[in-house]
This record gives C-alpha cells, sequence and structure tokens, in this order.
C-alpha cells in the first residue's frame, strides 16, 4: 500500500483538470473575458476614464486563475489591444489614450492578486475585500500618473479626474467579488491553505 500527496487547488482554476492545454484556455479566456467587459462601459463627460468593468474582470481572472496565468492573461489583453484589437473601453486599441496606464497596472494587479490568492485569501470575505483593495491601489498607482502625464495636470487633478469617480463602483464591485469567491470556494470543497495532503 503506497501513500502519495494529493496537493488541494491552490487557486480556483486548478480545481479544473488538465495540463497546458487548460491553462492556455484559461489563459484566452481571462482576456477574452476582460476584453468584454471593457466594452460594458459608461463614458463620463467630465473624464477622460470611462467606468467599466474590466477591472473587475480583471482583479477577478487574477484570483481565479494565479499569478501566472493571471498575469499572462492581461499581458494579451494588452498585447493583443497594442496591435490592433479593439477591446480596450469605448473599441479602443493601440496605446495614444489617457486612459492606457490603467492597462498596464491591470499586468501588475492581477499578478500580484495571483500570487496572495494562492495563500488562500480568496477564500474569506475579509481576505477578498482586503485582496481587491490592493489590486484597485496598484492600477490606479500606474493609471493615474500616467493620466496626469498624457493630459499635462498635476496629481492632485488627475486623482479627481482618475480615482474619486470610481469610488463607488469600485466598492460595488469589492463587494459582489466577496461573495463570488468565497462562495465558489464553497461550492468545490476547497478550504486551508493550499497545503498537500495525503491520500491513499
Amino acid at each position: 500500500m503506497t501513500t502519495q500527496v494529493v496537493s488541494r487547488p491552490r487557486v480556483l482554476a486548478d480545481v479544473i483538470p488538465g495540463g497546458i492545454v487548460r491553462n492556455v484556455s484559461l489563459v484566452l479566456g481571462a482576456a477574452a473575458l476582460t476584453g468584454a467587459a471593457a466594452q460594458i462601459a459608461l463614458p463620463l463627460p467630465f473624464t477622460p476614464v470611462p467606468i467599466s468593468l474590466a477591472t473587475f474582470a480583471v482583479l477577478l481572472s487574477g484570483a481565479a486563475l494565479g499569478p501566472l496565468r493571471g498575469g499572462l492573461a492581461m499581458v494579451l489583453y494588452l498585447a493583443a489591444g497594442v496591435t490592433g484589437v479593439p477591446w480596450f473601453s469605448d473599441q479602443n486599441s493601440g496605446f495614444g489614450f489617457p486612459s492606457f496606464g490603467y492597462i498596464i497596472g491591470f499586468v501588475l494587479a492581477a499578478t500580484l492578486v495571483g500570487a496572495l490568492a494562492q495563500r488562500g485569501t480568496d477564500r474569506s470575505v475579509g481576505g477578498v475585500v482586503w485582496l481587491m483593495v490592493l489590486g484597485n491601489l496598484v492600477i490606479y498607482a500606474v493609471g493615474v500618473p500616467y493620466l496626469a502625464a498624457s493630459i499635462g495636470v498635476d496629481l492632485p487633478q488627475a486623482l479627481a479626474l482618475g480615482t474619486l469617480p470610481f469610488l463607488i463602483g469600485d466598492g460595488l464591485k469589492i463587494a459582489l467579488a466577496a461573495g463570488l469567491l468565497p462562495g465558489a470556494w464553497r461550492l468545490v470543497g476547497g478550504s486551508g491553505s493550499g497545503a498537500g495532503r495525503p491520500a491513499r
């Protein structure tokens, strides 16, 4: 009789069986999801940055896929958009627009959120709230200075244009994620930090 170690899923994507085909499909799917979510956008007359669901898709993808797959999905989203795929908000592509810095932030945020989710942070409501707040801060940390440089305003003005109008929406998205991620873990029976356990 032999004993082997069966690893618990570290992120939600690990629940899905498969190897490289699964991973490629997840990366492509997360990039496409982000592109679709970016089209659900509401332009605001007083700022060049629209309200969209892209940030929600980015952070959810990072938490569900982990740092490597989540980060690669956002690299693909960014690279395809820069080379002409019109799936940034308002069907934009390229990089010559003021909100492009937020898209750069997507890569960093998805990677960071994924790394923390691997440690089990996404399995409780409080953990998800902290995770999503941190991910949003990373996106703003890149997007707001880029916005300031792009439209020629100082940092306080860029904060007023590129952060303050979105805080209520961010709160709603965080609340939704705080219900979705722990709920998904309960459905698949996952708990704990992802350490291995013996099985026969």
